[in-house]
């Protein structure tokens, strides 16, 4: 397996790039998350996964080796594929996906395209042991007994919101800043219901 790849980037688009190693191009696979953390400078080192199917040797870069992991530990899962673990990493950050894993959040999971119920109750049963293993879940924890969240769940549902509804944006909102105030939280969830 080639397991990262130094040289100069020759081409950068937000789903691949073509890096010159040594007077050879390699075309590398990569997610919108490795996209926005890609370095200004002219040499660049991605850690790789390699892929090979009947039809295709494809790789698959990532600027943190973690997201190597998760993707890896994604492709364990049946039903997803490396088209599907590389759009999840895209829709979510990797901290994003480990903590909705982790607490098992199937809307969350489920709101990446291409993803179903099923396969998105097939991740979490198949990954929430590996993830609570594996990583420090201070953020998981935290959120789990987020009171803020409760109080602004509840002030929602007095103003008259589903409450289901409310729970989902939420959510959302939690994931993209677990410290988030009761009135942050508020504000976001009417912005999006």
């Amino acid at each position: 397996m080639i397991a990262h790849i130094q040289g100069k980037l020759i081409e950068k688009t937000p789903t691949d790039v073509v890096i010159d190693c040594n007077g050879v191009g390699y075309h590398i696979n990569i997610s919108l998350h490795t996209y926005s953390l890609l370095p200004a400078t002219e040499t660049i080192k991605l850690f790789t996964y390699l892929q090979i199917k009947e039809d295709a040797h494809t790789l698959f870069g990532f600027v943190e080796k973690s997201e190597r992991e998760i993707f890896k530990m994604l492709l364990s899962v049946s039903g997803i594929g490396a088209s599907i673990a590389r759009t999840m990493l895209s829709s979510l950050e990797p901290k994003q996906i480990i903590q909705a894993l982790a607490i098992g959040d199937i809307a969350a999971i489920q709101s990446i395209k291409g993803i179903g119920n099923k396969t998105a109750q097939r991740a979490i049963l198949d990954l929430k042991d590996k993830v609570l293993k594996v990583y420090d879940l201070d953020e998981v924890s935290m959120s789990l007994n987020n009171t803020n969240k409760d109080e602004a769940l509840s002030a929602l549902e007095v103003l008259g919101f589903n409450k289901k509804l409310a729970e989902k944006v939420i959510d959302k909102v939690v994931m993209q800043d677990p410290t988030a105030t009761v009135e942050t939280l508020i504000k976001q969830a009417l912005k999006n219901l």
